[in-house]
């Protein structure tokens, strides 16, 4: 098959999707989560674990299902389109999968730029920084598929030797404690229950979310249909396995109320499991753990924007494709405009969470659309089909995730669908392009 002058290049295999999964759903989120979720989980803060791995099983088994059937960059929002025919819910989606993008790489840039600064000393201005990491994703971003997955690449491979440390010099701490004490200050008696292991999985669940992303470069994946599904669940899987193991050597190495109130857990750890390793080092290791997460988050959405444009529901400009390069620069330099507004605005992490809150919708939505799309008269198969209870489970997960949504983040996640809504009508997107891109190779 000959591949168009506006389509882009299929470079990604199942080993470098897998690592583009599995350094997307690690991330940076690791390296600061297990403290928090120790201090509301005591030393049972592995139960929370395996109960958001149940969790985003389901939704990402629903995920694999979608990617064997329909390998577009348009991801979830192309799903939606399918199932529904509804412009307005797949423009809904598609933007509140890329303002959930947008907040995170935000974020991370701040982060890293805080740590780049701490090790220059502070002589720089921290505005400065920003605008020269963003510039550097950018860059990657646009320069090819194939550049970004070796990006990716190392900065996941940096990351997982980071965790392998703890793992490796950790282990030998496994067994020293309760697994099942959850004495806490705000759980002083120490009682287990649904309502504490949900509240922790509540906390756990989104150090899981990532997996998603994997779809939005389905026009980029080598035998997409095959790979797609097993990438994604083999993604979950190590992801997974490394969860459990870290939060299980941290609370054996570190009692859990002093990785509550670490500002760095897991270098609390490594300063107890392995003393002769720099802390510093371990801190620039998590500077590549938080470039991981900006990285594949810049790839994430300029691809989903690319989707978005073919289909007819943003701008026809947003669609095209460099001729030599074959990356959609023109999406990725408008990303990269509105990645320099959020991070140079200060905190967002409030608007952070509340686009988490707009994820969940999402993964309703598109679980929603699997048994939709199940369920219609010849529709076509994938090579990888789950039965309808997969999907109906997620909705379930998720929707019982959303009902522990504080008030003022289900508010901003008003406001947030207020102004895609206003978007919607100011450009008028229809779902003409449906047929069109069902015709595509």
């Amino acid at each position: 098959m000959s591949e168009s002058s506006n389509s882009l290049s299929r470079h990604i295999g199942l080993v470098a999707l897998t690592l583009y999964g599995v350094g997307d759903i690690l991330g940076a989120g690791v390296y600061g989560l297990v403290g928090k979720a120790a201090g509301q989980m005591g030393n049972a803060v592995w139960l929370a674990f395996l109960t958001s791995m149940i969790a985003a099983g389901l939704t990402g088994l629903s995920y694999a299902s979608l990617g064997s059937r329909y390998p577009k960059a348009g991801g979830a929002s192309y799903i939606t389109l399918r199932a529904y025919n509804k412009a307005w819910l797949a423009y809904g989606i598609g933007l509140a999968v890329l303002a959930s993008g947008l907040t995170s790489m935000a974020t991370a840039t701040r982060v890293f730029s805080g740590y780049f600064l701490g090790l220059l000393g502070g002589e720089v201005p921290i505005e400065m920084i920003i605008v020269g990491f963003a510039l550097v994703l950018a860059l990657i971003v646009m320069r090819g598929i194939r550049e970004s997955m070796w990006a990716n690449a190392v900065c996941t491979l940096i990351e997982l030797s980071g965790l392998a440390i703890i793992i490796i010099f950790g282990a030998r701490y496994i067994g020293s404690v309760d697994y099942l004490n959850t004495v806490t200050v705000a759980n002083p008696l120490g009682e287990v229950g649904p309502a504490l292991v949900l509240t922790g999985a509540v906390l756990t669940f989104y150090s899981f979310i990532g997996f998603e992303d994997m779809l939005n470069v389905a026009e980029e994946v080598k035998n997409p249909k095959r790979n797609l599904p097993l990438g994604l669940i083999l993604a979950i899987s190590i992801s997974s396995v490394i969860y459990m193991l870290i939060s299980i050597i941290a609370v054996s190495a570190v009692p859990a109320q002093e990785l509550a109130t670490s500002s760095e857990p897991l270098v609390e750890v490594v300063r107890r499991s392995a003393p002769w390793f720099p802390s510093s080092l371990y801190s620039i290791i998590a500077m590549f753990a938080v470039s991981n997460t900006a990285l594949l988050n810049f790839i994430m959405g300029s691809r989903l924007v690319y989707g978005m444009s073919k289909q007819g529901l943003l701008p026809k400009p947003l669609s095209k494709v460099h001729v030599k390069r074959r990356t959609p620069y023109v999406a990725a330099g408008v990303l990269f405009v509105i990645l320099l507004m959020l991070a140079l605005s200060g905190d967002i992490s409030s608007l952070a969470k509340s686009t988490s809150v707009l994820l969940l919708v999402c993964f309703i939505v598109v679980n929603s659309a699997l048994i939709v799309l199940k369920h219609r008269k010849n529709e076509p198969k994938g090579q990888f089909e789950v039965p309808t209870i997969i999907p109906v489970l997620g909705i379930l997960v998720c929707a019982s995730m959303l009902l522990s949504a504080k008030g003022p983040e289900l508010f901003t996640a008003g406001i947030i669908l207020i102004c895609i809504a206003v978007l919607y009508f100011a450009l008028k997107p229809t779902a003409s392009a449906l047929h069109a891109m069902d015709s595509e190779d």
